[in-house]
């Protein structure tokens, strides 16, 4: 694996000067979006990148936190990347349907997705996340040229719906998030949501049981000392709401450029891919309402 580290320095030094990197002081689940900007990092450096996310492979030169601790293999780099695109697919198909959308990201992290996308001018779009990961993207990305909002809050805390116009169509986007919630915080919120909007869609991905027992063999979620909770399948989505529909669902395993993963990764997801269990471990759903 290629690591994030060139002629700007290491990743844990500026890129604009050498001086100190910015310091980032995130606990349990908050922690867990460092090593997703470092994959999306990694993807960015490799010979034929997934998103080619150069915004992500700057910021993480900017911050100052020891990366080669996390010890991503180069599949875990691809399989990042590969479900942002399928998620970013699935948003900019609907922003090509409504010119007037409102998107709605829920838990955004470090992720750039308002900026890869880059939404027409009658298009308003929310960030969501708690206070200090909204603070942490200010210092590290410029303003995106949309209609935008950044909302300082937990995503589980009804009152900044409010913020959310009520009479547009809704882009509901939430990527490795929905899982650290309890299955009461999940289902409300998205619930919510649906209710608030006229009518819209929703793309977020959902861990299966499978990767609910077995969280202690994840390297990420032990060393950022996190938990994760929400598990469900596709009757537990098709019963979030009589208003909700599936159009697409899709294994994190058969994701289109699965084939991107190295031989041994490769090999690994196809035979993992057909038992059914382990194939819904991690799966990703697109929805309309």
């Amino acid at each position: 694996m290629t690591s994030p580290r060139s002629s700007d320095g290491p990743a844990g030094r500026s890129s604009h000067g050498g001086g100190p990197g910015i310091k980032v002081r995130l606990t349990g689940e908050k922690e867990t979006l460092l090593p997703t900007l470092h994959a999306r990092a990694v993807d960015c450096l490799s010979p034929d990148p997934i998103l080619g996310d150069t915004m992500a492979l700057d910021a993480l030169r900017r911050i100052d936190s020891d990366f080669d601790a996390m010890r991503l293999s180069a599949g875990d780099a691809v399989t990042v990347a590969l479900r942002a695109r399928q998620l970013d697919r699935w948003t900019a198909q609907f922003l090509e349907r409504h010119d007037d959308a409102v998107v709605v990201h829920l838990g955004c992290g470090l992720d750039t997705r308002v900026h890869r996308l880059a939404p027409g001018p009658g298009v308003r779009w929310f960030d969501v996340d708690f206070p200090e990961v909204i603070d942490l993207r200010r210092e590290l990305y410029p303003a995106p040229a949309a209609d935008y909002t950044a909302v300082p809050s937990s995503v589980t805390d009804p009152a900044w719906v409010a913020q959310v116009p009520p009479d547009r169509p809704t882009m509901i986007v939430a990527e490795g998030l929905l899982m650290y919630l309890t299955e009461e915080d999940a289902t409300a919120l998205l619930r919510r949501l649906i209710v608030h909007a006229p009518h819209g869609a929703a793309a977020f991905d959902v861990f299966g049981s499978v990767a609910i027992r077995t969280q202690r063999l994840s390297r990420v979620l032990r060393k950022a000392g996190a938990r994760v909770h929400w598990a469900t399948d596709r009757a537990g989505i098709a019963a979030l709401s009589p208003r909700l529909r599936i159009v697409e669902d899709v294994s994190a395993l058969e994701l289109p450029g699965i084939e991107k993963l190295p031989p041994v990764s490769r090999l690994a997801a196809r035979a993992a891919a057909k038992v059914p269990g382990i194939r819904d471990t991690w799966r990703l759903y697109h929805c309309r309402f």
